[in-house]
């Protein structure tokens, strides 16, 4: 534990601040809320969301304009416990009321709802009025083929219209949509097909990146063959490109929906917990997680995070880097779409065909709120070219895994010119957003958080679930929160083991965690990866951080291994900088973490490798990597990114 200090310290006592002008503080969402509400600051503001709910909620959804076809009788019901929380009892409503049929009842339908934009440029502009038009199309073709409220529908496309337009055509008439990351093979898809029994899958004959054709159609195809339920394929012709249509199964989405040209249906009145969402986590051990989320828990979650958070507001333009499989393509579709901003979806490279694609893309759409994964920040860095000057710019988002100091500041003085916050963000898919958040009215200090985010209770303890000041612990949540997953698909079981079966009526969420002096919050990598060395306990980031330090190295994974004296020793997997030999550098390595950590936590070796795997998330995947090492059974690897590094790093192991 007093390396994993050392560590904290070390990060917490890094001098760089960045503070905020007076115009962004009078003018954003949390300074306007907490002077209509007299409340003296956030503090208070958190405070007030936990003493008084019914308060809290019914000022956020009245800010929020959350509208209902029912009212709901009673905001919370914990009759079955924490773990089986029941929102907004007897209340009736729909995703399509309180978002896009909510700005056309408003006077709002010729604004700008979303811009799409491949890789090459091309763009297609909606309205939210367009929108609708596009989803009831849709709807009345899925009614068409059978589908109806409760069935479940797979979403495997790429960025393109479509995948929103599908959540919402599927949200309307009641039917859960399944959402599946597009880079996966046929075997990942089949699997979430098969776990949540989907009846359609919506797919694409495949899409450019990095101008090459990618064969959606295929994998698709392949995994339908694997899944019973399935008894439609449809498909977008995106590319119009040849493939065989399977006949009696397979339909053209175009085709269909040019039957239902400007055919409008009924918007199903749902109650505020029934289902619209199952997200599958990406799980690397044993079969993945089926989330389950429903109409009033993740859209308004998202909706309230990016409210008091990144400051949303409907004149704002919203990009996010991700894929609409992961949970920050539903997030910004579901949460821009309560506030009426319009979003920008791209399908294509950051890097491609130049290093300033993404620049370009925030100066031809004039984006105010940019939102990237530190992994791909520090991937832009290291091309060293320079960012040209982003005056729409306002605010920079992140989440997926911790910063290192050096990106960190990079993103902060090169993209945002000094002038914009940095809103770290940190939770995940089971949460539908935050636990911790970072606020653009008050100083940052370099990678930190300010805090939890209002509604939720969140605590670090120890390993006796107490709680904890200035040290580190775990990161948990001591009441439930709007948006936490309904259960795991037909799994409460699993989903009780995974969340609540550590400590009594307190939700666990897998983060080491730690508070500075100043008050500001640091997540410090997976609890549950955390390696115990002869009784001392480090979280594997102090060792990545430790080993990063040396000039050569780009980036590190570090898992545990067992020791006949010492229960557990840790191990560095390090990728080095293109230019760098790795001659004797092994050793080397591992006598410069060894300076830094103490020599009791010095790993007990350092391999280089070409590569290492990365969830779709962009979380390095610890667990996989020990298994491919330790030669144990890797459980599900259909969430990596770059499975074919787990070859290499099975080879150190056997070599070992």
């Amino acid at each position: 534990m007093s390396s994993a200090m050392d560590a904290f310290q070390s990060i917490s006592g890094l001098n760089k601040v960045w503070y905020p002008e007076e115009k962004l503080i009078q003018q954003a969402n949390i300074q306007s809320f907490l002077r209509n509400h007299h409340l003296k600051d956030i503090e208070e503001l958190h405070e007030k969301s936990l003493k008084e709910p019914q308060w809290f909620y019914e000022k956020i959804l009245q800010e929020l304009d959350i509208q209902w076809l029912e009212p709901f009788v009673n905001l919370l019901n914990i009759e079955k416990g924490y773990p089986f929380p029941q929102w907004f009892s007897g209340g009736k409503t729909n995703i399509l009321h309180y978002t896009i049929e909510k700005h056309i009842r408003n006077g709002r339908g010729d604004n700008k709802a979303l811009t799409w934009e491949d890789e090459v440029g091309k763009t297609h502009l909606y309205t939210y009025q367009d929108f609708n038009i596009k989803v009831n199309e849709l709807a009345s073709a899925l009614y068409s083929i059978g589908i109806k409220k409760g069935d479940r529908v797979g979403i495997y496309l790429p960025s393109i219209p479509e995948a929103p337009i599908s959540l919402f055509a599927c949200a309307k008439i009641g039917a859960i949509i399944i959402p599946v990351f597009s880079g996966y093979g046929a075997d990942a898809v089949a699997l979430r097909m098969n776990e949540g029994e989907a009846k359609l899958l919506i797919t694409a004959d495949g899409y450019m990146r990095r101008g090459k054709f990618i064969n959606m159609i295929k994998e698709a195809s392949k995994a339908a063959d694997a899944v019973p339920a399935i008894k439609n394929v449809l498909i977008v012709d995106h590319n119009q490109s040849r493939f065989e249509y399977r006949e009696s199964r397979d339909i053209s989405y175009h085709h269909l929906v040019s039957m239902y040209k400007n055919k409008t249906v009924k918007t199903e009145v749902l109650a505020a917990d029934d289902p619209f969402m199952i997200m599958y986590t990406s799980g690397t051990t044993g079969k993945p997680k089926g989330t389950v989320h429903t109409h009033t828990g993740f859209p308004i979650k998202a909706a309230i995070d990016q409210y008091f958070c990144f400051d949303v507001k409907n004149t704002d333009t919203f990009f996010w880097l991700s894929d609409f499989g992961w949970m920050m393509g539903p997030w910004l579709t579901l949460g821009a779409a309560v506030h009426g901003a319009e979003i920008i979806l791209y399908n294509g490279s950051a890097d491609f065909p130049t290093n300033d694609r993404l620049w370009e893309l925030i100066n031809k759409h004039q984006i105010s709120i940019f939102g990237i994964s530190p992994t791909l920040i520090r991937s832009l860095m290291a091309k060293e070219s320079e960012v040209p000057e982003l005056p729409s710019l306002r605010i920079l988002g992140s989440t997926g895994e911790a910063w290192n100091p050096d990106a960190w500041e990079w993103f902060l003085e090169k993209v945002g010119k000094g002038r914009c916050p940095i809103i770290n963000y940190s939770g995940g898919t089971e949460v539908s957003g935050g636990i911790l958040g970072t606020y653009p009215i008050k100083p940052i200090k370099i990678c930190s958080f300010h805090g939890p985010i209002p509604g939720m209770a969140a605590a670090i303890v120890d390993d006796s679930g107490n709680e904890v000041k200035s040290t580190v612990g775990d990161l948990t949540l001591h009441a439930p929160f709007l948006g936490m997953t309904k259960s795991f698909w037909h799994d409460d079981g699993r989903y009780l083991q995974s969340y609540w079966s550590r400590w009594e009526s307190v939700w666990a969420h897998g983060d080491f965690a730690a508070v500075d002096e100043d008050g500001f919050w640091y997540v410090l990598g997976r609890s549950d990866d955390t390696i115990k060395v002869a009784g001392k306990r480090v979280g594997p980031s102090e060792i990545e951080a430790a080993v990063t330090s040396h000039p050569k190295v780009k980036e590190a994974a570090v898992i545990s291994t067992p020791h006949e004296l010492k229960g557990e020793v840790p191990v560095v997997f390090a990728v080095l900088h293109e230019d760098c030999a790795e001659e004797k550098l092994e050793d080397e390595l591992r006598l410069h973490a060894g300076k830094s950590l103490g020599k009791a936590l010095q790993p007990k070796g350092v391999y280089i490798v070409s590569d290492l795997p990365y969830t779709q998330s962009n979380k390095i995947a610890r667990r996989v990597i020990r298994a491919a090492y330790l030669g144990e059974a890797r459980g599900d690897t259909s969430a990596l990114r770059n499975e074919g590094a787990l070859a290499e790093i099975a080879e150190k192991g056997e070599r070992k």
